[in-house]
Parts: C-alpha cells; structure tokens; sequence
C-alpha cells in the first residue's frame, strides 16, 4: 500500500513537473504581437532595452484583441501593445476586470530605444484612462498610410490624401481627430511621398520636402484591398471608417479593409503586389524603403506616403493581480 501511495505522489510530481516546462516553468507570459508586426519588434527592442532575453519569458505573438482577452483569463502576464489613446480595448479590459495596471518605461529604457529606433519619448496624461493615477512615460511613433505606386495613380492619390483631411469630421473613430492639414505630414521624414498627395498639400499651402515617388501606375483599378491590423487593435475599425469614407467620396474605386498583422505585412504586402494600401507606423516604412532590419534584402521600392493618421503610443498592460510593478520584475 505504502508502495503505491509513495508511486503515485511521484506520478503527480512528474505531471505537476512537465505541467509546468509546458506552461514556460514559472516563466512571465508576454504577449508581443504577431509575427509579421512593428509591435513585435518594437516589443523585442524594449524587453533588450531591460535586459531580458528570449529565455526569460514566455512568448506570445497574438494580435492586441487576443493578447487582452489572455490577460483578462490570466494565462498572460503583460501585453504590449503600439495603440492609439485611448485604447478601446484597455478600456474594454479594465471594464472586465477592474484591475489594470500599465507598466511605464525607465528613463535608461527609453533613451536605449530613441538611440535604437525611431520612436520618441511620449507621456500618456493620468486623464487618459480612469485607472491611471499618475502620468505614464513611454514612447511613440505615428500611423501613416502608404500605398503600392504600381496600382495607385496620381489622381487617386490626391483623392485619397483629400478625403483623409477634408472628410476626417465623417469619421467617428478616436484617432481621427489627428487626421487634420496641421498633422498630414506627421511621419513622412525620409519617405518617398506620392506625387498626388504632394500635389494635395501644396496646394493647401503646406511645404512637402521629400523625395517624390515614381509611379508606373496610370489608371488605378477599381477594387483596392486596405492592409489594417488585428480587429482588436486600432488599424482595423479605423481602417474601416476610412475606407467607407473613400468609398463614398471618390468615384470609381471600392477599398476593403483587410485584417493583417498590421505594419510589417502590410508593407511587405504592397512589395508583393498583394495590398494597394497599408496602414503602417512611420519606423518600419522607413526600414522597409531603405532595406533595412526586417526588410534587409527585400526592400519595398513601391511604397510611397500618403498621409498621417494617428499617434501609435506603445502602451503596456499587465494587471494589479499579478503583483508585477515594472519590466524589471520580468527577470
């Protein structure tokens, strides 16, 4: 009998041991975007920025939505996430749980990442969200909006860069508030712009000094597919505002949203001919331009700016259960 009982509190230590290596062996489970995203980079630019590496954490690479519901369950610790403010789905989370928490970055960590990237220092105001009870320091980039120069002429260029301006007030989404003349260029240092949306802006007396892109495209078809983002994060409903807007002001072309893994596949998706337009942030446009970090040897060369849609503030989110109060308890 004594055999038996000794035999199974082993069997159970054994099943409570592979349980364990198989939930990533007492490891933080870190939710850092899909695979083909700038969150996912920016995610890893970050967690080196702490000094974690791969080994010290679980890896989760779900789109924001995904990511929140596991936070939500507890089966992941932190999400991170490069959002618009505020960000419909934390609020939704916090609404669910009541007990969200958002992690800001050191000082050490954000200069690593301005020296490392191009995002900046950013400071999410306490107002933002009604759990913050202090101002949050983090970092930002800006959304934009490219398109493929092979399938989008000059003419509808300038409509598309039109209707984002002259049209934002039709859109009921947060982030379109940032859609205004003012902003429009927000992003587009360093980028090839189209000759339609530099058009646009000159014409409304703003100074466009970017290289212009060459296009080949002279009549645009008719259908155009819109690269978004995951249907939790902020590409995609707001990529769908958009693109009803366009529908219903420009003649002669229909835009489908199309739910991505946001910047890097969007890009990526213009370069392939799969995409006539993708919402990306401006860091990764200009990798892809240039050839450099994901698109090392796969450069996009059909890729010009359109305009400025949002700032992508990089929030982070973890909640007060997990008793995790910075990214340095991740080691």
């Amino acid at each position: 009998m004594k055999k038996k009982i000794v035999f199974g509190f082993l069997m159970l230590g054994v099943i409570l041991l592979l349980a364990a290596c198989s939930s990533g062996g007492g490891k933080k489970g870190i939710a850092i975007g899909p695979p083909a995203s700038e969150t996912n980079s920016v995610s890893k630019l970050i967690l080196e920025a702490y000094g974690i590496g791969e080994d010290d954490y679980q890896a989760y690479q779900e789109g924001f939505g995904d990511a929140a519901d596991g936070v939500q369950d507890g089966n992941i610790d932190i999400s991170i996430g490069i959002l618009g403010l505020p960000a419909g789905s934390i609020e939704s989370l916090q609404a669910s749980t009541g007990d969200v928490k958002m992690l800001e970055l050191s000082d050490d960590a954000i200069s690593y990442i301005e020296e490392n990237s191009g995002y900046v220092r950013y400071t999410i105001p306490q107002d933002s969200y009604d759990f913050l009870d202090s101002d949050i320091e983090t970092v930002t980039a800006f959304a934009i909006l490219m398109a493929n120069t092979d399938t989008i002429s000059e003419e509808v260029a300038y409509e598309l860069a039109k209707s984002m301006v002259e049209h934002a007030d039709q859109n009921t989404h947060a982030q379109s508030v940032h859609m205004t003349l003012e902003n429009a260029l927000n992003g587009a240092e360093g980028l090839p712009i189209h000759p339609g949306a530099k058009r646009y802006y000159e014409e409304q007396g703003l100074t466009v000094n970017n290289p212009v892109a060459e296009v080949s495209a002279t009549e645009t078809k008719s259908e155009l597919i819109l690269g978004t983002g995951s249907q939790g994060g902020t590409y995609y409903p707001l990529g769908g505002e958009m693109a009803t807007i366009w529908n219903n002001n420009i003649d002669g072309i229909n835009v489908t949203n199309t739910e991505t893994g946001a910047s890097i596949e969007n890009l990526a998706g213009i370069r392939d001919g799969n995409f006539d337009l993708g919402m990306t942030v401006h860091v990764p446009a200009l990798a892809a331009i240039n050839g450099e970090g994901d698109f090392e040897g796969n450069a996009v060369p059909n890729a010009a700016f359109i305009g400025h849609i949002y700032p992508e503030v990089v929030q982070i989110i973890t909640r007060e259960a997990t008793g995790i109060e910075s990214l340095d308890d991740v080691k």
